[in-house]
């Protein structure tokens, strides 16, 4: 029916071992968060499974993840009056899948189900967690990218499984079991380019590889922005300092623009496009899109790009070029770090760098003072342009906000 990879088989071997829980971890491209969702709605497919409930951190990261891999994977099966998309449930002749984000907290505390799956449980607390496994009767499957040592480790461990860069099926208890994952295991699905896209980044940034490139726990040490919080779009502030920040991409790197609004004490990101192959025709039809006004709302590009910005201002868009001079990154993120960080629930690829923005280090492992090209700055990029380019205009700006 599917064409599977070795972590399909291994997670289903666990399910039918009677494992508890089922602990997946990997490295980019691994075929972990596709496999389970393979696993589950072949088991709906064939089986009774009763309620299978799939969450995630937000509703934003549930459509554009799991639930899209869901539909991907129905293929000529789906069927399209089986879901309800209101609730978010699919349902089987004797099985349902339901979506549904962890910070619902009715959720949380609502109905049972027969089995469980968190995906990138890292970013989901323990205690809700907890709050889901009590009311599964059946298997809980979990999957993340070990950017850092977190709880799921230490229930490992707890469960006598210490070696995480090893699967392990321990036969003396179906409490819990680990499989690890890497691309190796994705490799004969995964395009030319990807792999090599991967392998590129093994000497230019070890921690990214260790994490993404071999599956094993990294470290922390060195993020940026160390703290922030995640919003509803409607907690957006009504008052403040608006702009737009916008960081040029073509092929190797995608367009990142982003809407910020600046209080006067925090700075609110909304990710607004994160693209490749755009030209600046296009980019002017996106923010036609997004409402952006031209002659009117101001708009922070990437000063790297003086022609860009000429042809954007041209077609009537109010746009300017950041303000650079030495050092200018290390005093804009030091500018940012001044004020508490909010990223709305949307902001899946913003959300994202954040966590994995970090300082560079050197070949003896000393933090430098700049940023690592890892490919997680677009949109710190964007937002940098907008907020130190406004803080830093001679005469201020708060005058021109209404606190």
């Amino acid at each position: 029916m599917f064409r599977t990879t070795k972590i399909f088989s291994q997670n289903l071997e666990a399910f039918a071992a009677g494992y508890k829980i089922i602990v997946n971890q990997g490295g980019t491209s691994s075929s972990k968060t596709f496999s389970i969702m393979q696993l589950l709605i072949y088991l709906c497919m064939t089986t009774t499974m009763g309620i299978v409930s799939c969450v995630s951190e937000s509703m934003p990261h549930l459509r554009r993840g799991i639930i899209r891999d869901a539909i991907n994977i129905l293929g000529e099966y789906y069927d399209d009056n089986a879901f309800n998309k209101s609730e978010h449930i699919y349902k089987f002749s004797q099985s349902e899948l339901e979506f549904f984000s962890a910070d619902q907290s009715t959720k949380l505390r609502g109905g049972r189900r027969r089995h469980l799956y968190l995906n990138e449980v890292n970013n989901i607390a323990r205690d809700a967690f907890n709050e889901l496994d009590v009311r599964t009767s059946g298997t809980t499957f979990l999957d993340f990218n070990p950017t850092a040592d977190f709880w799921v480790h230490e229930l490992l461990q707890q469960n006598g499984i210490n070696d995480f860069s090893k699967s392990c099926f321990p036969d003396e208890h179906r409490n819990i079991c680990f499989i690890h994952s890497t691309y190796h295991d994705a490799r004969k699905f995964l395009p030319l380019s990807t792999i090599e896209k991967i392998e590129s980044r093994r000497e230019r940034d070890p921690n990214w590889w260790r994490v993404y490139g071999e599956g094993l726990v990294g470290s922390v040490e060195g993020l940026i922005h160390s703290k922030f919080n995640i919003i509803a779009e409607s907690d957006w502030p009504s008052r403040g300092y608006q702009v737009f920040g916008l960081d040029f991409g073509f092929s190797g790197d995608p367009a990142a623009l982003v809407w910020v609004k600046i209080t006067k004490d925090g700075i609110y990101a909304s990710e607004l496009l994160y693209d490749y192959g755009l030209t600046n025709l296009d980019l002017s039809k996106k923010m036609e899109q997004f409402g952006i006004q031209k002659h009117c709302d101001e708009i922070i590009a990437d000063s790297a790009e003086p022609k860009s910005i000429e042809e954007l201002y041209r077609m009537g868009w109010n746009i300017k070029p950041a303000i650079k001079g030495p050092d200018s990154i290390k005093a804009g993120i030091q500018r940012i770090n001044q004020y508490t960080q909010y990223w709305t629930k949307c902001s899946l690829n913003g959300i994202k760098e954040m966590r994995n923005y970090m300082w560079a280090k050197d070949k003896n492992g000393h933090v430098l003072d700049s940023p690592a090209q890892n490919g997680y700055d677009q949109l710190m990029d964007a937002r940098r342009y907008a907020v130190a380019t406004v803080l830093g205009k001679p005469k201020g700006f708060a005058g021109n906000i209404k606190w």
